[in-house]
């Protein structure tokens, strides 16, 4: 099989998946069905250019990521994903695996850091688990949901992350990173899609196309009630539960800054 087949493939199916399919706002009328080689190269994580290469055939060896990055923007059901992969001369890949539950003793793990706040993530930044302190410091947000929404369309974000260029920087390059992953790259189409609609500055940040997974420098944040607070965190990855990491954050015994989250702690502590 030649690039020409696997571009022929590629546009084909392109013009079988409706916009609302994919929860796309579309303005105006489309001359053509399906969607347009913009909102497939948005919607994988590539460039115009780069997609426009592969379906004319001048593009010859896309990486397993970014295969699966647009069979997942394609709407692709198994075998046709696989057959994708046969195209472009690569093994297809395992089908998507279920995101393995969270342990519920995660929940009395993250209660024993009364002085840290903790979070359980999964690669496409969704908050699953916290602890009582972590819910303090997002109080100011409308919904503790997800990275990416809470930083791009809750007005609070922008107030209440002190560098919110970096924070917002990190939520877009993760999300990127998360797409090379077959068992999260669904979700994360979603979200992607939610937010370049809704945020001009995810839209461009998301033309960047850095990608990078959590660090471990420290952020700081403004909170309504103590005000600025730097902390320092660590992710770990849960063995159990494959994509999900458990993030603490932490702040130097005897600092202000601990002394603002023992506040904070106080402040917020449920009535017995």
């Amino acid at each position: 099989m030649s690039a020409s087949d696997l571009g022929a493939f590629l546009k084909a199916r392109r013009g079988h998946v409706r916009p609302e399919d994919l929860e796309l706002r579309t303005a105006g009328s489309r001359r053509v069905p399906g969607l347009r080689r913009e909102e497939v190269a948005m919607l994988a994580g590539v460039s115009v250019d780069y997609y426009a290469r592969l379906e004319q055939g001048r593009e010859r060896n896309p990486s397993p990521a970014v295969l699966n990055a647009l069979a997942t923007a394609l709407n692709l059901d198994l075998d046709s994903r696989e057959h994708l992969f046969r195209l472009a001369g690569l093994t297809p890949i395992p089908s998507a695996m279920r995101q393995s539950p969270l342990d519920p003793s995660l929940r009395n793990l993250l209660d024993s850091w009364p002085q840290s706040p903790a979070v359980v993530i999964n690669r496409q930044l969704d908050i699953l688990v916290l602890n009582d302190l972590a819910a303090a410091l997002y109080s100011g947000f409308e919904r503790i949901d997800n990275l990416a929404r809470m930083t791009f369309l809750d007005p609070f974000g922008r107030s209440f992350f002190a560098d919110w260029d970096q924070a917002a920087a990190a939520c877009v390059a993760n999300l990127r990173l998360a797409l090379g992953h077959h068992d999260s790259a669904p979700h994360v189409q979603r979200l992607v899609s939610e937010t370049h609609a809704a945020s001009p500055d995810f839209a461009q940040l998301w033309a960047q196309h850095h990608v990078r997974g959590k660090t471990h420098e420290a952020k700081s944040f403004h909170h309504p009630d103590v005000g600025d607070l730097t902390l320092t965190y660590h992710a770990f990855d849960i063995r159990d539960a494959p994509g999900h990491q458990l993030i603490v954050y932490t702040a130097a015994t005897g600092s202000a800054n601990a002394e603002k989250l023992a506040l904070l702690g106080s402040l917020n502590a449920p009535v017995r």
